[in-house]
């Protein structure tokens, strides 16, 4: 998979559940007068009232991906300089690694990965919230992270750990764009 960047860029916002990415996503687009692209599982758990199934995964990342490709193509007709991915392919094989025991579309992930111009990695230090029928607990917070910061690290992908509680993760976000993008 050959993913060139584009002229707008994509900010990838990853971590485990209930770390507050769509928060996040939310502020950055508001912030930048853009839109974000909103996380595809949370829409396939609330129309289905059910977790995805395994053989839903590859399909899951490819949703996620047409629909930030239609969120670039509206950024690039108004001119808007950033994209924030609320959550990204990466996310869903490391969930489909974690809860499956499948390491298959760690490849692809990775490989798409490579649009994203920065990702910003939030840490489960905000507390663990319930959230509809996309949660696991908060066991499954740490593991997630630490399988998170290991692929970007070992694919050598640029990411920015954000940590703190409110306007903390969104001043620290900010920072790392400034000084990345």
């Amino acid at each position: 998979m050959n993913v060139p960047r584009q002229s707008v860029q994509l900010i990838a916002i990853l971590g485990a559940e209930s770390t507050g990415k769509t928060t996040l996503a939310a502020e950055l687009a508001a912030h930048f007068n853009t839109e974000f692209v909103p996380e595809y599982l949370r829409e396939l758990c609330d129309h289905h009232q059910r977790t995805p199934e395994q053989a839903e995964q590859r399909a899951i990342m490819a949703t996620q991906l047409e629909r930030e490709q239609l969120a670039i193509e509206r950024a690039m007709a108004i001119g808007a300089a950033y994209i924030f991915c609320d959550t990204a392919p990466l996310q869903t094989a490391v969930y489909s690694d974690i809860v499956f025991g499948d390491d298959s579309l760690y490849a692809t992930a990775l490989e798409a990965h490579r649009r994203y111009t920065h990702t910003l990695l939030l840490l489960p230090d905000i507390g663990w919230q319930a959230d509809g029928l996309q949660r696991d607990g908060p066991q499954v917070q740490q593991p997630v992270t630490d399988r998170l910061q290991a692929k970007l690290r070992g694919a050598n992908l640029a990411f920015t750990v954000i940590t703190g509680f409110g306007a903390e993760r969104l001043l620290g976000s900010l920072s790392a764009i400034s000084n990345v993008c």
